[in-house]
């Protein structure tokens, strides 16, 4: 009863009480039933996702990049466009590099993974291989020389004055690809001559009859301007496993001119000479290996003309058939010989190529 008396009490109370709203109250009455009425109010902001935003900038700035790159072309090409030719080949070959880049770079960690040796790859793999290294190494002067400070500008003009020497073929024109392969199969020659006296000199030293009479024979043909056959090469396998034209037992003169007839610098030590001449001559004879497992048949037309003249034959003015015939011709001799006598196909650079062209014309 008492509690019942309470709750009556209080609610006279609170119904006796009215309290006359002031504006402010009113007005926001108002607003809640004016949404009652058209729905709840919308919101000023837009809710997109993150993603959706971060998707929109990335087109947005790709766009307009490929607009003002487009622009940037037209310009160049419309009022320098020698400059523009050179930039063109500047770009397409950076692209190329980075392209080898990361192939090597999926070779290699298909390498590791699976526990695979240099030996036991497709040729093709182990020619790219062969020839990044070859084009990261080229690209070492450049780095050393960029080290110190305000040197970039240097070397810029080293690389436009001496493209030859200090950029890889991807940064080459068509023209300049066909005249600095003749330079520098003009350089390997010049120690043509120079290796065939060697080999002329090493006749008495031969403990044989029958090998002094074929190494002679053969070292006349050259000079007279035949080219040899494959038995004639093949025959003389005995001579290059020992003393005097083993690997091992190579003179320091013979080494840098037989580097030099491999497009190797010859201003090293003579035991680092030594060393990297076998270790090319060793990867050529892998190369052919895998290259004899393929086939020449599977080759292009440019991959037939580079393996030609990575071998010593200067390949850009002869014809893709007898490019594929002379490149059969090394790989019969190269698959005949034991590492023993790796001496011969190191010869056989000069051996093969001297006059391949004066009797194949």
């Amino acid at each position: 009863m008492a509690l019942s008396r309470v709750c009556w009490a209080r609610a006279a109370l609170w119904g006796s009480a009215v309290v006359t709203p002031g504006p402010f109250v009113t007005r926001r009455l108002q607003l809640v039933r004016s949404g009652l009425a058209w729905g709840a109010p919308r919101s000023s902001k837009l809710h997109l996702s993150p993603k959706a935003n971060t998707k929109n900038l990335v087109s947005y700035v790709v766009t307009k990049t490929k607009v003002i790159n487009e622009k940037y072309h037209r310009f160049l090409s419309r009022h320098f466009p020698n400059f523009y030719a050179l930039y063109t080949i500047f770009m397409k070959g950076l692209k190329m590099l980075w392209a080898d880049a990361k192939k090597a770079k999926r070779i290699k960690l298909n390498m590791k993974e699976h526990n695979i040796k240099f030996h036991q790859l497709s040729y093709r793999e182990m020619e790219h291989l062969r020839q990044f290294r070859r084009d990261v190494t080229k690209f070492l002067f450049l780095g050393i020389i960029s080290i110190p400070p305000f040197t970039n500008y240097l070397v810029f003009l080293l690389m436009y004055l001496f493209p030859r020497q200090l950029l890889v073929k991807h940064f080459w024109t068509p023209k300049q690809q066909v005249d600095f392969l003749d330079a520098y199969d003009a350089l390997r020659k010049r120690s043509h001559s120079e290796i065939i006296s060697y080999l002329e000199r090493a006749i008495p030293l031969l403990s044989d009859t029958g090998l002094r009479w074929h190494l002679k024979d053969l070292c006349a043909k050259i000079q007279n301007g035949t080219h040899p056959a494959v038995h004639d090469i093949l025959a003389l396998k005995e001579c290059f496993c020992s003393h005097p034209l083993g690997m091992n037992q190579l003179q320091a003169i013979q080494i840098k001119a037989l580097s030099q007839a491999m497009l190797l610098t010859p201003y090293l030590p003579p035991p680092l000479l030594k060393y990297r001449l076998k270790t090319h001559t060793t990867v050529i004879h892998q190369l052919d290996r895998a290259l004899a497992k393929l086939g020449i048949g599977q080759l292009t037309a440019q991959e037939v003309k580079s393996a030609c003249f990575l071998r010593g034959l200067n390949s850009t003015h002869i014809a893709e058939d007898r490019c594929r015939t002379w490149l059969g011709d090394w790989l019969q001799i190269s698959c005949s010989l034991k590492e023993a006598e790796l001496s011969l196909l190191l010869h056989n650079v000069v051996l093969l190529s001297t006059n391949y062209l004066r009797t194949r014309r």
